[in-house]
């Protein structure tokens, strides 16, 4: 059973206002927040996913994103074309250990609507599948901008160094780049570094009163 927490953009949030052109966003639980980092807490989810060898996290990011969006404009069903809305954040799973004169492996994954959550329609393309994200806690780190190659690593080195310094336990061998708005938005974009927390987070402060 999967409890996927999604609200409306169209009506107040405590913790998401910085995601504002879908329609559906990924809710979370924030565990504590300090001046580099937050914690939060994200109930299990279904997504759908696809994976893209390139040397660049742009480049493999936006050859996986176009099959995607295929995907939920009606390339899926056998063909019935089954219209979705585009649901946000998009996360980017980039290896830790990645070599200048190799390719990596980047996968791209959209956050299935709720109405699609138990049962989604089956993708044309085979080189998408579907994705069970676990309950977790993640670190994450915000930033504006955009979501290039140098800034998503520059970001999660920062993040990695302030998890360093505080000892905190988390997942090394891979992070995610989370991006929450469309190329056409210029302004006050928001991106995010996720790292995968291992046991209890050191809470160094509580979350804020609402």
């Amino acid at each position: 059973q999967l409890y996927f927490v999604f609200f409306r953009s169209a009506l107040p949030s405590t913790n998401n206002s910085f995601c504002t052109e879908s329609k559906e966003c990924l809710e979370y639980q924030l565990v504590c927040k300090t001046d580099e980092y937050e914690v939060r807490h994200y109930s299990p989810t279904r997504w759908v996913s696809t994976d893209a060898e390139a040397y660049f996290m742009g480049v493999g990011a936006a050859m996986a994103f176009r099959r995607l969006f295929q995907y939920i404009t009606g390339a899926n069903d056998a063909g019935r074309g089954i219209q979705m809305e585009m649901t946000a954040p998009v996360l980017v799973k980039i290896p830790e250990e990645t070599k200048m004169w190799e390719p990596a492996i980047y996968t791209l994954n959209f956050p299935l609507p709720a109405a699609y959550q138990e049962k989604p329609p089956a993708p044309t393309n085979d080189k998408l599948y579907f994705t069970e994200m676990p309950e977790m806690d993640v670190y994450v780190r915000s930033y504006g901008g955009w979501m290039l190659s140098v800034t998503s690593r520059l970001h999660a080195h920062l993040l990695t160094k302030e998890l360093e310094r505080v000892r905190a336990s988390y997942n090394r061998s891979y992070h995610y780049g989370v991006g929450y708005d469309s190329p056409l938005k210029l302004l006050n974009r928001h991106n995010e570094v996720w790292y995968v927390a291992e046991g209890d987070p050191p809470l160094s402060s509580g979350p804020p009163d609402y």
